[in-house]
């Protein structure tokens, strides 16, 4: 090809680009990001999220969910990591290496609370998201950071004057060197970074009837279970 027509591509790449960017989704296509269902409808019509809308369903939070200003989402393979995970361990700590151990034996009341820590009662979009982060509590009643934190990935691009950004939920936990959990976003600047437990959006600003949702990266895993900090 031509240098002349790799350079017109080049530029009508860029313009289509900008000429969109107030319906570009990060880690999506670009594309318009309102559905107009509810977030439990939307999340139901999608067979990425099978198994957490069958863990909503018997853990009744259907009207929570839909009352969520922000929910973020996870696809069947976060839980599948977690069942996984969940197994390895149970075989470990049972010495058992042939238990069987899949998605219905998880206990569903129990991990109630855990599905309400991926659920928010404030709107989080790129919009009002900094690097610093907002420290906010979940339905669960445990807070978590949240952050948009400009890409790398384009570090050494000429395309994008102003870098992409990932939305990151992060869990803070203590560590064995008596590192606390902060209370409020005071305590942030004693963090360390073994502290923190991220898990990055790979969708984000889809916004429903009734909230906006943010799908997590495949690779998390429910509850951040088999994370080295846990």
């Amino acid at each position: 090809m031509k240098k002349s027509a790799i350079f017109l591509l080049l530029i009508l790449f860029v313009s289509g680009f900008y000429a969109c960017k107030k319906d570009y989704t990060l880690g999506g296509s670009l594309h318009d990001p309102h559905v107009d269902m509810t977030t439990y409808d939307y999340l139901k019509s999608n067979r990425l999220f099978d198994t957490l809308m069958i863990m909503v369903d018997r853990t009744g939070l259907k009207d929570e969910l839909n009352s969520s200003a922000t929910v973020f989402a996870l696809t069947n393979y976060s839980i599948s990591n977690y069942v996984k995970l969940k197994r390895d361990y149970l075989r470990v700590s049972l010495n058992d290496e042939n238990l069987v151990y899949t998605f219905d034996s998880l206990d569903f009341p129990a991990l109630r609370d855990s599905l309400r820590a991926y659920l928010f009662k404030e709107p989080f979009s790129l919009d009002n998201l900094t690097e610093n982060g907002k420290f906010r509590k979940a339905n669960d009643g445990e807070n978590r950071l949240i952050r948009a934190v400009p890409s790398t990935d384009y570090t050494n691009s000429n395309i994008f004057p102003v870098q992409p950004r990932y939305i990151y939920l992060t869990k803070i936990v203590a560590t064995e060197h008596d590192y606390p959990v902060p209370t409020d976003s005071t305590g942030l600047s004693q963090v360390k970074p073994e502290q923190l437990l991220e898990a990055r959006v790979q969708t984000s600003g889809i916004i429903t009837n009734t909230g906006i949702v943010h799908v997590l990266n495949n690779n998390h895993t429910f509850t951040f279970f088999g994370d080295t900090h846990n």
